[in-house]
């Protein structure tokens, strides 16, 4: 059991890094914090820091997702944006559009919100998309020692954080369901639903304990679920060597992230089969 536990942290310290950090990382830029909520009152910052050796340029966006039942975040065509996105993209504003950073400098992106009189009571969101801007280069180059070119290919990078605007007094639950081991494509996974009621979205940390144990079995930062669905699905992936050990009883508890206080949103006995 001790092994299979340290197995299992080593693996959620690589597979879940992006959910446990304060920064997402794309290519050499880092962006903190990895989520907004903005009521209106105030504005916020968002810190880049280029952790590479050059300098990189950035173009900064906003772009409408929508969450799946299975937690994946589709991006959605303007035009195909509802009233509630359209008025998210209007109502958020940032500065500046465009940085070039240099190795190890930070920068400050300035997000600030206008909510227009009569906005209905609801909640809000537009995703900020951070994507690294290739330098010119000639798209080809002759063969060496041969007729015709050879392609060269620049991989860009994109980041994307939500920025949600919460207009009126707005309240949210969230329920765990059933759990159990399913096998992926990617391997086995810890699996379960949340389902979400109310007029916003959850957000927060999951943790599976044995009853009676303190020590958590597993632990995963960051599982929301976003008002266009009620129920997702959440699929945790985990070695094989583990998954066996997290069969039977656990207890499930799923809490707000540690920053606004870690509250409990729900928790479940469940036995995992």
């Amino acid at each position: 059991m001790f092994r299979s536990v340290g197995a299992l942290r080593l693996f959620l310290a690589a597979a879940l890094a992006a959910a446990a950090l304060p920064a997402h990382a794309a290519g050499d830029l880092l962006v903190a914090p990895t989520r907004l909520i903005l009521d209106g009152s105030r504005g916020t910052e968002v810190v880049l820091n280029n952790i590479g050796a050059e300098p990189a340029t950035y173009r900064i966006s906003l772009e409408i997702k929508r969450m799946t039942a299975e937690g994946g975040l589709d991006e959605i065509d303007e035009a195909e944006a509802t009233p509630a996105e359209k008025t998210a993209l209007a109502m958020i504003a940032f500065s500046p559009r465009r940085v070039t950073l240099p190795p190890n400098q930070p920068q400050v992106i300035r997000v600030g919100v206008r909510v227009p009189e009569g906005t209905p009571a609801g909640e809000y969101r537009a995703h900020m998309l951070f994507r690294a801007v290739p330098d010119a280069a000639p798209a080809t180059a002759p063969k060496t020692g041969g007729e015709g070119v050879s392609i060269a290919l620049t991989p860009i990078y994109g980041i994307t954080i939500p920025v949600i605007v919460r207009v009126g007094d707005l309240g949210a639950e969230a329920r765990i369901g059933d759990a159990r081991i399913a096998e992926t494509r990617d391997g086995p996974a810890f699996a379960f639903e949340l389902t979400r009621s109310g007029e916003r979205s959850v957000y927060g940390d999951i943790e599976v304990t044995r009853p009676g144990a303190a020590e958590p079995l597993l632990v995963a930062r960051g599982i929301a679920v976003y008002p266009e669905v009620r129920r997702r699905s959440v699929a945790l992936r985990i070695p094989p060597e583990v998954a066996a050990t997290l069969k039977g009883p656990v207890h499930i508890r799923y809490s707000e992230d540690r920053e606004i206080g870690g509250a409990t949103i729900d928790e479940a006995d469940r036995v995992v089969k």
